[in-house]
């Protein structure tokens, strides 16, 4: 298969798609205020052509903050898209069109991935196809866009899901993972007096959910907590995987997070790894895996943007995942890795 990268600051889809041609599948993201003329753009020039769009940043080897990031697959693939409507309300009225194109696709196997762009709800979402992911054997990768707008085939949709099926004809597909947070101790936080419909954490091993992470932290204020979250996000243990929990706000005596959290869940405080270091060892273990690579499409979260970027390493964390060959992505407000929906964590899709 054969994978094509432009991109341009002014939201110019022409001079984004110099040299393409022939394009079996067009994955992009752009900025808000060109969003809708980009999506026009790209039906007109490249009409009936499968293609997902969401509002976003992309890069490649280095970031674009403004303007518009066209990834397409040109050769050695066979695709299907579509869109999952009212994924805020019934995220599995429409479900028979996913399971449609995966079948129109006729995935082998490990040969095949879905791309997806979502406007919230995302977790419901992803829960409602992992029947169809483990039926199929299917790799997902995706994120939550900005400004609740996804686009499919032309067509600009604010409550759904736009999805990619993508075959490789020719070789394997394998999603990955990447966190740059590990268990401060092993103290165990037991999760109480939540709501899942607010994304709500009431409280920690029976007491105020707020005090006890001020405590633990050492923040002082609100504010304080909202910033915390870069450096001791929380994390849920699922089995010796953790799944990082951040904190969007404070509400009273407890915490807004950026996923659901459950009574009884078992949560533990997060402390960040040197990302330079977690980029070589995800670089090392792609390079074991795939002899060769045709590309790697991958998502990183808004919070590690933030906080690559204060640390002056954003561009040398993208370079050094753009050292295994094509390499592009965006960055997201909620990651998709197969049927989870994580927080503060890079994924991507690697096309042998």
């Amino acid at each position: 298969m054969k994978m094509f990268y432009g991109k341009d600051p002014s939201c110019n889809v022409s001079a984004a798609v110099s040299g393409l041609s022939a394009p079996k599948l067009i994955v992009f993201t752009c900025s808000e205020e060109g969003f809708d003329k980009a999506v026009a753009d790209i039906e007109q020039r490249y009409p009936g052509v499968p293609s997902i769009g969401c509002v976003g940043m992309g890069y490649d080897s280095a970031i674009l903050e403004k303007g518009v990031s066209v990834m397409a697959f040109s050769e050695g693939v066979t695709v299907a898209t579509g869109i999952l409507e009212d994924v805020s309300k019934m995220p599995a009225r429409y479900i028979s069109r996913l399971k449609k194109d995966i079948e129109k696709v006729a995935p082998g196997k490990e040969n095949t991935a879905i791309i997806d762009f979502c406007t919230g709800n995302d977790a419901s979402v992803l829960t409602t196809l992992r029947g169809l992911v483990d039926r199929y054997n299917l790799q997902v990768m995706g994120a939550t866009g900005d400004a609740g707008k996804v686009s499919c085939n032309g067509k600009i949709y604010t409550d759904g899901m736009a999805y990619a099926v993508v075959r490789n004809e020719g070789g394997r597909v394998k999603t990955y993972k990447e966190n740059i947070y590990v268990p401060k101790d092993n103290r165990q936080l037991v999760a109480s007096r939540t709501d899942r419909t607010k994304y709500y954490l009431g409280e920690l091993n029976g007491r105020p959910a707020k005090q006890v992470y001020m405590e633990l932290t050492g923040a002082t204020t609100d504010k304080d907590i909202i910033n915390q979250t870069f450096k001791n996000p929380l994390g849920k243990m699922v089995g010796n995987d953790v799944c990082i929990m951040s904190i969007k706000d404070v509400s009273g005596t407890g915490l807004i997070l950026y996923r659901q959290a459950n009574d009884s869940d078992i949560l533990t405080l997060l402390e960040m790894r040197d990302p330079m270091e977690v980029a070589a060892s995800t670089v090392s273990r792609i390079k074991s895996d795939f002899n060769r690579i045709s590309g790697i499409y991958s998502v990183n979260c808004i919070f590690r943007y933030l906080v690559l970027k204060e640390r002056g390493e954003l561009n040398t964390y993208l370079g050094k995942i753009a050292s295994l060959g094509t390499s592009c992505g965006l960055i997201g407000f909620g990651e998709h890795y197969n049927s989870q929906f994580v927080n503060q964590t890079m994924t991507c899709v690697v096309f042998e």
